[in-house]
């Protein structure tokens, strides 16, 4: 069974890989909301300051344009993070699938081995009271 065994461990790291992945993917999300929040607030302190909220206005300032911009590409990078996010947790759900399929034939095979070795032992002792009677009688 030793190549069960790396089998196991190689379903086990390929599921830690893909939780991995799935954390990063949830970490860049929380980072980028972070940012794009981040943001928000220093575009309405610049509105402030210039007075003007209007960002069509011609005197809007070029750096709450530029925050908007950052803001949105920001907010299109979660979007598109979203979605890998749901791709990266399929693909874990399906190597958890996997690895439990592997440990469960794991159980089943040693669950086996134990009947048969068990078996083999009532059969050894089954012998032995057979020549023990054999002898009684002798």
């Amino acid at each position: 069974m030793k190549s069960r065994e790396t089998l196991i461990r190689l379903k086990k790291f390929q599921v830690d890989e893909k939780r991995r992945r799935v954390a990063q993917i949830e970490g860049m999300i929380a980072d980028f909301q972070r940012m794009s929040i981040d943001l928000e607030r220093e575009i309405q302190l610049e509105q402030d300051r210039a007075g003007i909220q209007d960002p069509s206005h011609f005197a809007y300032p070029t750096y709450a344009k530029a925050a908007i911009q950052r803001r949105e590409n920001l907010t299109r990078s979660a979007d598109e993070l979203r979605g890998q996010l749901e791709d990266a947790k399929a693909i874990l759900g399906e190597a958890f699938e996997e690895l439990k399929k592997v440990e469960l034939l794991d159980e089943r095979d040693q669950a086996r081995e134990r009947a048969e070795e068990s078996a083999r032992e009532q059969a050894d002792l089954d012998s032995i009271g057979l020549m023990r009677s054999r002898i009684a009688m002798a």
